[in-house]
């Protein structure tokens, strides 16, 4: 086992001597987009999966829009981070850099995320005819009880661009995440005067038509705008869990157009699920993993009797556990026992999770983190680290 990194500024000498030069393997290159100027492309890549990203750093145009679209944070990291590797059929890492969304601006997609209108209700509303194009269906029931859910949540924008000979940049290719709700929450007047948030579960088959139907005019919409007429795009569909949910939602399908079509000609299932360890929905359909997971927490158990705070958020690609991120939040009454309870629970990870499995174990307390643990998989050391 790797020895515990236990000194941050041995940690820094460490990084500072191994580590990549990466200020003089930066490449300058021109951009060609409409603001010509200077832009960096870090030359070193910290993993295949991810992509290289131009510098310097420019924030989506829509980006603020995000946090109050999407129900929880875990949505989010998983919104972004699927909607990346969803990239990957599509675009190379080695050959495509990335970039935050730019070509559809905040404005349109706020438009976008809006209900359609009838005509008297735009004209009620001050709206006028070219700003009626809402990708929500229009709401015909009385008031406070919509006829219809909103199923688009948030619209999602990331470039991709490539170098040419002349060291040259520009834009070669689009993904486009939609954020669909599986729960739709909205407000009714109370007898009080107030308001009543009520919450309405959406069939999924319901979710899955909606989402590809709004996808088929996005796309056309794209295809109108300047400069987006001959890139490909991708498409991903990703079903956003309720705002009490513990484990992000997933992607459930992904389509690419090619350059200069505006036709979908079908869809590409994707099969990536969260399950929060332990669960009834866990044991039900993966077992045998819950099982191991539950050995490994009565393990834990016996270090603090009277302990019983470990949780699991395991990701499985098919049937398949993949990945399984572990919080165990404790209090210490000094470092040297957070240093021995880490050793142990290193050990647990070694004996109750197979190789093949990337498994994380953060241990915190009401003082922050305490120590990190990190077995890659197929890697027979695992990473720790016991924060200063």
């Amino acid at each position: 086992m790797r020895k515990l990194s236990l000194v941050a500024l041995s940690l820094i000498f460490l990084l500072s001597a191994c580590a990549p030069s990466i200020g003089k393997q930066n490449e300058v290159v021109q951009t060609k987009e409409k603001d010509k100027g200077k832009a960096i492309i870090p030359k070193y890549n910290i993993s295949d999966n991810y992509y290289r990203t131009i510098l310097p750093f420019e924030s989506g145009a829509a980006r603020g829009l995000v946090v109050n679209n999407i129900n929880t944070r875990f949505d989010l990291n998983e919104f972004e981070i699927g909607l990346m590797r969803i990239a990957q059929n599509s675009f190379d890492t080695e050959k495509y850099f990335f970039r935050e969304g730019q070509e559809i601006k905040e404005k349109t997609i706020k438009q976008w995320l809006n209900r359609k209108y009838t005509p008297e209700q735009a004209k009620a509303n001050g709206i006028k005819e070219s700003e009626n194009i809402g990708l929500n269906p229009v709401d015909t029931g009385p008031v406070g009880e919509p006829s219809s859910p909103i199923y688009l949540a948030h619209i999602l924008e990331h470039d991709y661009l490539t170098k040419d000979d002349d060291g040259n940049v520009s834009l070669a290719g689009m993904t486009i995440g939609l954020a669909l709700n599986s729960t739709y929450y909205y407000k009714i007047q109370a007898e009080n005067g107030g308001t009543i948030q009520k919450e309405q579960k959406i069939d999924h088959d319901d979710m899955v038509r909606e989402g590809k139907k709004i996808a088929e005019e996005v796309v056309k919409r794209i295809r109108n705008m300047k400069n987006l007429a001959d890139i490909p795009i991708t498409i991903g569909l990703f079903a956003q869990e309720s705002k009490t949910s513990v484990v992000p939602g997933n992607f459930f399908a992904y389509t690419t157009v090619d350059k200069g079509s505006s036709t979908i000609n079908g869809w590409e299932p994707i099969n990536e699920k969260y399950f929060l360890f332990p669960s009834s929905k866990a044991e039900e359909a993966h077992r045998d993993d819950v099982i191991a997971f539950k050995n490994f927490k009565q393990d834990v158990e016996k270090y603090f009797p009277n302990f019983n705070g470990v949780i699991g958020r395991a990701f499985y690609v098919g049937d398949q556990l993949h990945e399984l991120n572990i919080t165990i939040p404790i209090q210490f009454y000094g470092k040297t026992e957070g240093i021995g309870f880490t050793q142990y629970v290193t050990g647990l990870v070694m004996e109750h999770f197979p190789e093949y499995i990337s498994v994380t174990v953060s241990v915190t307390s009401v003082d922050g983190p305490e120590s990190l643990i990190v077995r890659k998989a197929n890697e027979k050391e695992p990473f720790v680290h016991i924060y200063q």
